[in-house]
């Protein structure tokens, strides 16, 4: 089995309200939240997790404003862009063999385009289905936010041959996992991932990491039940958990290397 290595690149900040990380507590506080691309590399791939939020911001920042003010918006650094972050690891938008996305909303998969050589796009099967083309409740963000006009275009004509749909729990590239857990989204993933440094676990259930080691549920979840259900199966089998938007993980991580 290959261990990988694992690159976190930083593509914008953000800061929310607390309750928004932490459900029903940290009223009348403000938690930074960083947006991650998640470079895997080993065993001859090269692999991403997510692609960074769009090139033109507006919407997004026009929808986070209007629930929680003008605090509430993404910024980001031109080095941040996802093309750019790539170079300064010395990699290109072509070196890119696999896309892995968690979940399916717009500041992760707006740029899926930008890499040509992908074989395959890993989505969640269940977040395809229920986060956007037939959702069992009328979603509480426009569907525009989850997948952009031209990523829908995009995914379900140019390369829909190479959109690969994941179940429950698959091992979608060798010796990584992809396995639902819902909380976020319908289309949130977790993905473990063996490195030098032991089993690693991504995810977007869990925004910090008081989430998942104080058991902190989130508070931007759609199921408290599934939050407690996947925390515990990931504190269980994980030996590092990444959360894909605390900044800590740099802290924990200098220069955002794993293995």
């Amino acid at each position: 089995m290959p261990e990988y290595k694992l690159q976190i690149l930083k593509m914008g900040q953000v800061d929310v309200p607390g309750p928004e990380v932490y459900w029903m507590s940290h009223w009348f506080e403000w938690e930074t939240l960083y947006l991650y691309m998640v470079v895997i590399q080993g065993g001859g791939i090269t692999a991403i997790i997510n692609t960074g939020p769009p090139a033109d911001l507006g919407e997004l920042n026009k929808l986070w404003r209007a629930v929680a003010g003008e605090r509430c918006q993404m910024l980001r650094k031109e080095e941040e862009r996802p093309v750019a972050a790539l170079s300064s690891i010395g990699l290109r938008a072509e070196d890119i063999q696999y896309v892995l996305l968690t979940p399916l909303v717009c500041y992760a998969n707006a740029n899926v385009a930008l890499f040509p050589n992908v074989g395959k796009i890993f989505i969640s099967r269940r977040g395809w289905i229920e986060d956007f083309f037939a959702p069992p409740i009328p979603g509480h963000v426009p569907s525009k936010i989850f997948m952009p006009d031209d990523v829908v275009v995009y995914l379900t004509t140019k390369v829909f041959d190479r959109v690969h749909l994941v179940g429950q729990e698959e091992e979608v590239l060798p010796g990584i996992t992809m396995f639902w857990v819902g909380v976020h989204h319908r289309s949130s993933m977790a993905i473990a991932i063996p490195t030098k440094k032991g089993r690693v676990i991504i995810s977007d259930s869990f925004f910090k990491y008081g989430n998942i080691e104080k058991d902190l549920i989130l508070g931007a979840n759609e199921s408290v039940e599934e939050c407690r259900r996947s925390y515990a199966r990931i504190r269980r089998e994980a030996d590092i958990t990444v959360p894909l938007y605390d900044p800590e993980v740099l802290e924990r991580f200098p220069g955002g290397v794993i293995g």
